[in-house]
Order: structure tokens, then C-alpha cells, then sequence
């Protein structure tokens, strides 16, 4: 049987980061680099989140959001310009990125029995390889395995100002979207199950001073190196 190259090798890469470190930005940037699929898992808590709220159900009962979450369908949809996010058969990515859907989310998210079910179901999206997936909880939890792990972080105070840029037309003051990315960060960070920290073996991009072109040319580097890497494995 012939050996596979690094070319057909389907890697999965992971890159994890705290609100507004532009885990979203790099990821799609990758995935059209290397032709592999850019999975959101952020849209999923998004999309969960919106129904939660569409059917009144509390964010804070977790046994509910769980149940809810094994009634539905979520699809990632890939396109050029970024995925599509249908909902038991309804296009709602225009809906998700609202202040409001994006805090519910994180709320969302903490709960323990809903996060094993978005986990189960990420693994079996990306079981096949070929993926970039992006969270704050990828590298640790829903692939320890990645070929890839990146983690990218920046100074609170630029994530915040990067977020004010998404909708400047917001009614949220610069000053409060800092507020709830500071509140969002610290329900990530301390959340039981499956906090948002780095991989130990996971590479570190600070982009606080970087330049995008800068974070993507690191990025694409750490990805390169590790083909490489699984090149002359495979063929030694």
C-alpha cells in the first residue's frame, strides 16, 4: 500500500483564544490557504443560543439548553465568504451576530451538559481531518490530538476596540462592549468544565501589535513546519 503524503494528509488544526483575539478571522484565512473546512464553533453556541431565546427558554437552565440542543440541527455551510449557519433547515447567520446573541452564547456555554454535546457533536464534524476549528476550549477538549494547536490571545483593551470595529453603529458604548468582553473572559476562564486555557503544547500568537497579514504569515508558518514535519515521517 502506498504511503500517503504530507500533501493528502488531512490534518486537523485548533486554535483557541479568548473574545476578540480574531480566532474567526485567522481561521477562515487558513482554511482557504490549505482548501480544508473552517468550522465555528462559536456559531453553534450562536445559533443555539437564538433559538433559546426565539422559544423563551432560559439561558440558564442547562438541563433545558441540552435537550433543546439534541432537538435541533445545526450545519456549518462553507462559502467564500464565510460559512453559512442553518438551523433546522433556516439560514440564521444574519442573525447571530447581534451584541445580544453573542452575550447569550456565552452564557450559554458554561453549562456542563450542553458543552458535552457540542463537543460530541465537533468531533464528529471534524473526524475526517481536513478541518480548522476555532473556540476557546478546541485544543484541550475536543481535540487534544491536533496536529495543530495555535493559540491566539491579545491585550483586552485592543479585543474590545476590534469588537467596538465589527458594529460601530451599535448602541453599545466602545466602553461597554470592553465591559462584557472583560465579563466574558472571566465566565470563560472559570467555567467548571473546560475552561478557556491554553494547550500546553499549543503555539502562542500574541496579535496585540501584529498586523493581520503578520498573525495569518505566523500562522501559515506553524502549519507549514508541522506538514513538513509529517513529510519526512512519513517518508523516512
Amino acid at each position: 500500500m502506498d504511503k500517503p503524503s504530507a500533501a493528502t494528509r488531512r490534518i486537523v488544526i485548533a486554535i483557541d483564544g479568548p473574545a476578540g483575539s480574531g480566532k474567526s478571522t485567522l481561521a477562515a484565512l487558513l482554511a482557504r490557504k490549505f482548501h480544508y473546512t473552517n468550522i465555528e464553533t462559536g456559531a453553534m453556541y450562536r445559533a443555539l443560543a437564538y433559538k433559546a431565546m426565539q422559544l423563551d427558554i432560559s439561558l440558564d437552565d442547562g438541563s433545558a439548553l441540552a435537550s433543546l440542543a439534541k432537538a435541533s440541527h445545526i450545519e456549518l455551510v462553507p462559502r467564500r465568504e464565510g460559512n453559512r449557519v442553518v438551523l433546522d433547515g433556516d439560514d440564521v447567520t444574519d442573525n447571530l451576530r447581534t451584541q445580544q446573541v453573542t452575550e447569550a452564547a456565552s452564557r450559554v456555554s458554561v453549562h456542563p451538559p450542553l458543552r458535552e454535546w457540542m463537543v460530541q457533536r465537533q468531533r464528529e464534524i471534524g473526524a475526517a481531518g481536513g478541518i480548522v476549528m476555532e473556540g476557546r476550549d478546541i485544543g484541550t477538549k475536543v481535540f487534544p490530538d491536533a496536529e495543530v494547536k495555535i493559540f491566539l490571545d491579545a491585550d483586552p483593551a485592543v479585543r474590545g476596540s476590534r469588537r467596538f470595529q465589527q458594529n460601530p453603529a451599535a448602541a453599545e458604548k466602545e466602553a461597554a462592549v470592553l465591559t462584557e468582553l472583560r465579563a466574558r473572559d472571566e465566565r470563560d476562564r472559570t467555567r467548571a468544565n473546560s475552561p478557556l486555557v491554553a494547550a500546553a503544547d499549543a503555539v502562542h500568537i500574541d496579535s496585540t501589535n501584529l498586523t493581520l497579514d503578520q498573525v495569518v504569515a505566523e500562522a501559515v508558518a506553524i502549519v507549514e513546519d508541522k506538514l513538513a514535519k509529517l513529510h519526512r515521517a512519513i517518508n523516512s
